[in-house]
């Protein structure tokens, strides 16, 4: 039996990103969601995709990425991995963000 797969969608800096990680959970910071052990292409491919090749430059040296539960578009179990991408946010989807209120300074 091999292991689960996650493909997780969420909002970054304006832009969506869509990765694949073998662990997905509430994890121990609340309000978090805890993604772990990222998948990317193999380097060794021949044809390579920059999109691709960006995303995990950025979460190389990431051991566990903590995302705000406000910033999750979906996670999905899926059986295989497709390529992870950065998209713009804006425009390309009818989704928008839950709306999260602070209570301001005053207090009232």
């Amino acid at each position: 039996m091999s292991q689960p797969l996650y493909r997780v969608a969420f909002h970054n800096r304006g832009e969506v990103y869509e990765v694949y990680a073998r662990s997905v959970s509430q994890g121990g910071l609340y309000g978090f969601v805890e993604i772990e052990e990222l998948v990317f292409g193999e380097r060794t491919q021949l044809v390579v995709d920059p999109g691709e090749e960006k995303l995990a430059a950025e979460f190389a040296d990431v051991k566990r990425s903590y995302i705000p539960m406000h910033a999750v578009i979906r996670i999905d179990e899926v059986t295989r991995r497709g390529k992870a991408r950065v998209t713009p946010a804006e425009g390309s989807s009818k989704v928008r963000q839950f709306p999260v209120y602070t209570r301001g300074d005053g207090g009232s």
